[in-house]
């Protein structure tokens, strides 16, 4: 595992879906998969913090809506980006997701390379624009000068 990419956390219950993003993906990030929300949780609380967050919304276990509000409840994934990437299309789930804690919402089927846009976009904008620096476990906050 190459320690200089960045980590993408997926949390995807379908296999197919979670074999294409691992494809689609690896070459450039560290691909973490997780069939459901509560395993993804469980992954996070070993401490391990992804530079991007990708969850469908319909999964056992939980739904991807609790996944977000339980990843939200904790100040040191905020500024991770949180991308929902979903079969559902209507606007209403759009914006339920928004305002729940997602950054971005894209529809199933997707272009990869507009995901990917979105992946680098967010990660620049909440990640290293917030001046967010997370070494061995804990945030560190400082001050651009």
């Amino acid at each position: 595992m190459n320690n200089l990419k960045k980590t993408l956390l997926v949390v995807e219950d379908e296999p197919m879906m979670r074999r294409l993003l691992l494809h689609i993906f690896s070459e450039k990030y560290n691909v973490v998969l997780k069939e459901n929300g509560l395993e993804a949780i469980e992954w996070l609380k070993t401490g391990t913090s992804p530079s991007v967050i990708i969850a469908d919304l319909n999964m056992p276990e939980i739904d991807g809506y609790e996944f977000m509000a339980e990843v939200r409840k904790y100040d040191y994934y905020n500024n991770v980006p949180l991308i929902v990437l979903s079969g559902e299309q209507g606007s209403d789930d759009r914006v339920k997701c928004l305002k729940r804690g997602a950054d971005d919402f894209m529809t199933k089927p997707f272009n990869p390379e507009e995901l990917e846009i979105r992946i680098e976009k967010l990660a620049s904008l909440l990640g290293d624009k917030a001046g967010v620096s997370r070494m061995d476990g804990v945030k560190v906050m400082y001050k651009e000068a």
